[in-house]
């Protein structure tokens, strides 16, 4: 197994159980307590984890952006969910914008059956994932690729994004307040999303419960700027009624 592998399982670990253990580790992946540390103190780098006396934890933080292979496994559950909901939204013919996002990949998935949809993307996974449909226009939005993500940001992608007008927008966040109202965690990605809210007719949010009453780094804008959002658990009455003021309307799946 090559250590990114086992990192990931690692990771999928703590996702499940809350914590680790460089012994049990060891003796299950057949490999020395000391590989078992370097690979926590790997993670402990990029921000993921936080190293205990013996093991580790999921690190507690919106601010740092988790490597795509990371996010691709978290609360696949809730992004199939949410995926299939917004999938309903979409119809033959749509232009669509979609972000880099896990959610947005499990998105393209579920609407592959549809007929002469125009996709822009800075996302390079939904490019290949792609790569076999037939009778799709299908944009990339070009600029630079974002270190430990397969996402392209940067001007070149913010001019390229502004050259269109499409019907939906697909964009994710970190996290949603009510008084503070859409975040993230880096500027690049938000830019690239701000600039596809102004490019569409129809913008919808993918926000798992777990993101309401979280403030990340970047503020991304306010609840009218979207139309729709799309959760996995019906959100508490107060942000029910915030949502109502905003024109927001909220579907669960």
């Amino acid at each position: 197994m090559l250590a990114i592998e086992r990192r990931s399982e690692i990771l999928t670990k703590l996702q499940q159980e809350g914590k680790v253990l460089v012994n049990d580790l060891s003796k299950f992946y057949q490999v020395t307590e000391e590989t078992i540390r370097r690979d926590l103190e790997k993670l402990e780098i990029e921000g993921i984890v936080k190293k205990t006396y013996g093991g580790a934890v999921l690190a507690e933080t919106l601010n740092v952006d988790l490597p795509y292979y990371v996010r691709k496994q978290t609360n696949v559950q809730s992004k199939e969910n949410i995926a299939s909901q917004i999938a309903e939204l979409i119809e033959d013919g749509d232009h669509i914008m979609l972000d880099a996002s896990s959610t947005a990949v499990y998105v393209i998935k579920k609407i592959k059956q549809l007929k002469n949809i125009t996709i822009i993307t800075n996302s390079i996974e939904i490019m290949l994932e792609l790569a076999d449909v037939n009778g799709w226009k299908v944009f990339s939005t070009g600029g630079a690729m974002k270190e430990g993500a397969l996402a392209l940001v940067g001007h070149q992608a913010e001019e390229m994004i502004d050259h269109f007008h499409v019907d939906k927008a697909i964009i994710s966040c970190k996290g949603i307040d009510r008084e503070f109202g859409i975040t993230d965690s880096n500027e690049p990605d938000v830019e690239i999303k701000r600039h596809m809210v102004k490019a569409a007719k129809q913008v919808i949010l993918a926000v798992d419960s777990s993101k309401f009453d979280k403030i990340s780094f970047v503020r991304m804008g306010a609840f009218d700027q979207v139309n729709t959002i799309v959760t996995n658990m019906e959100p508490s009455r107060e942000w029910k009624d915030v949502l109502e003021n905003a024109g927001v309307t909220v579907v669960v799946k």
